[in-house]
């Protein structure tokens, strides 16, 4: 599994949301949603900024570029 993939579900998982209410807040599709985190898809610049500002965290954090958050 890819890092990108293991922190989103990490991300999601801290705040107790489910796939559907990401994909939503994000304005995806949930099945698009799921296969980011499944690492069968992977998103799109626009789209890794957007998780980045939903959780608060660095687009290096979730590429896996850096292990702090900010």
């Amino acid at each position: 599994m890819d890092i990108l993939a293991e922190r989103l579900r990490l991300l999601r998982k801290e705040k107790s949301l489910r796939q559907a209410d990401v994909a939503e807040a994000l304005g995806l599709s949930t099945v698009g949603y799921q296969r980011y985190e499944a690492s069968e898809r992977d998103p799109t610049a626009p789209v890794i900024v957007a998780i980045a500002d939903f959780y608060q965290v660095s687009t290096d954090f979730l590429l896996g570029r850096k292990d702090q958050r900010e």
